[in-house]
């Protein structure tokens, strides 16, 4: 019985020892195939660097998996969506007045060129290159406008700063969906002149105003006194020819403007005088009574 048990002893340990070397294989082997493995995923591009083959392959990998030599080959993953970033400068103008600017540009990477990328730049290419050329085109282009054409002209200095940096961009192998100034502002004496200006402006226009509105008024009496002139020209005229009827016939409407007006309020009474009639002289006054309501 005790030999039949360390028999079985025996086999049970050797049953465990293949096991155990089953186990090591299968895991070397795993182990083996996912180092021969990487993977790329959406957005993004791959470089291989080859240390027997002289360095960074020109080819670009795709999205996927990819098959590489553990050891000897390294892959570079690059980002090669559309990213945004804000470039701040302070520069002069053509009037030598400074200017705070802020550019916002969205850039990628060219896929073709990332090998040469790589090996310029490497994989903080944006940090290195997008300060230093937004800073150099803005100067360049800020500089050739006065302060106030940058705020009158504000579309063409965004078109000309797109244009210089897509331009410079390229020799870096990158490329710009869209440039746009996004901050613009002027130093604190020159929003004083600004607003000096305005003020005069306006004062410059009100007084235009009041000269216009003396010249009105001076036209409006000069027609009033020419028409005076003339009715009074015209009376004299008139009186020439018939004597005074013209003065017994103004104050003939003048006493019939005055009868009518009286005659139409509440607070005159008439009295005519009778006594003189009884007396036989036929002479007396008539009076207009003012009556309290």
């Amino acid at each position: 019985a005790k030999a039949h048990t360390q028999i079985l002893l025996l086999k049970m340990q050797a049953a465990l020892s293949r096991l155990s070397r089953l186990s090591a294989v299968g895991a070397t082997g795993v182990f083996t195939v996912s180092q021969c493995l990487y993977n790329v995923d959406g957005g993004e591009r791959a470089v291989m660097f080859d240390q027997l083959r002289g360095g960074v392959r020109p080819d670009v990998s795709g999205e996927g998996t990819h098959f590489l030599i553990p050891v000897i080959q390294r892959p570079i993953i690059f980002d090669v969506r559309t990213k945004p970033r804000e470039i701040p400068s302070v520069t002069g103008t053509k009037d030598l007045q400074m200017v705070n600017i802020k550019l916002r540009v969205l850039w990628r990477p060219m896929i073709d060129e990332l090998p040469k990328l790589y090996r310029e730049l490497g994989t903080d290419f944006d940090e290195r290159v997008l300060p230093s050329i937004g800073n150099e085109v803005l100067k360049s282009v800020v500089a050739q406008y006065n302060a106030e054409e940058l705020l009158s002209k504000r579309a063409e200095v965004s078109a000309r700063i797109k244009s210089e940096m897509i331009k410079r961009a390229k020799t870096f192998h990158l490329e710009f969906d869209d440039v746009a100034i996004t901050h613009l502002t002027f130093g604190r004496e020159f929003m004083n002149a600004i607003e000096a200006k305005q003020v005069a402006s306006q004062e410059a226009e009100r007084q235009q105003w009041v000269v216009k509105r003396a010249e009105q008024e001076r036209m409006a009496v000069v027609t009033r006194a020419e028409g005076e002139a003339e009715a009074a020209s015209i009376i004299t005229k008139a009186m020439e020819k018939t004597g005074n009827a013209i003065v017994e016939v103004r104050r003939i409407d003048a006493a019939k403007e005055i009868a009518g007006k009286l005659a139409n309020s509440r607070n005159v009474v008439y009295l005519p005088n009778t006594a003189g009639a009884g007396n036989g002289n036929g002479g007396g006054a008539n009076l207009l009574l003012g009556l309290d309501k």
